[in-house]
């Protein structure tokens, strides 16, 4: 099926910790980027989960469009969920326990699709009151990257590889 790779976030530093009352760390106004490279098993050049063994069921973090709160702050996007690739045209978060591939132009790009990324309080701080309740159920996903390769925003190929369907 055709989605639309909407954004990609690459972060280099982790910007959530702490108590959700103290703010989030001090960073870049905007992470987010045009292309990434993708590493298999590494997860995103650059960013902050990329290499580190703690994180590498969790490198990479997709997330539907659909499921963003914007009734909450309608401007909300990944730098307020701070999740690397946001997709339109796929519910992503029904294809946990499967493998699938995104295909931006430049070849696919395989990922395990693992279990899904959790809201946390957080939410309600960077996106607005409500956030962390109103996206229980479409957080997104945390994968493996089974391959290398790019991805960039735009159009792109989405296939499930194996396991479970949507």
């Amino acid at each position: 099926m055709i989605v639309e790779v909407l954004q990609l976030l690459v972060s280099p530093a982790h910007r959530l910790a702490g108590r959700p009352a103290d703010g989030p760390a001090a960073g870049p106004e905007d992470e987010r980027v045009q292309r990434v490279e993708v590493r298999r098993g590494l997860g995103l050049v650059g960013d902050r989960y990329y290499g580190r063994p703690a994180h590498r069921n969790a490198a990479v973090t997709l997330m539907s469009a659909e499921n963003l709160p914007v009734d909450i702050a309608p401007s909300v996007d990944l730098r307020h969920t701070r999740r690397n690739v946001l997709l339109k045209g796929v519910d992503i978060d029904s294809y946990v326990g499967a493998t699938v591939s995104l295909d931006c132009g430049q070849g696919p790009v395989v990922f395990r699709v693992n279990r899904p990324a959790r809201p946390c309080a957080w939410m309600d701080v960077t996106v607005g009151p409500g956030a962390h309740r109103a996206m229980r159920d479409g957080g997104g996903v945390r994968c493996t990257p089974l391959s290398d390769g790019v991805l960039a925003v735009g159009e792109a190929r989405f296939e499930v590889v194996e396991g479970a369907s949507a």
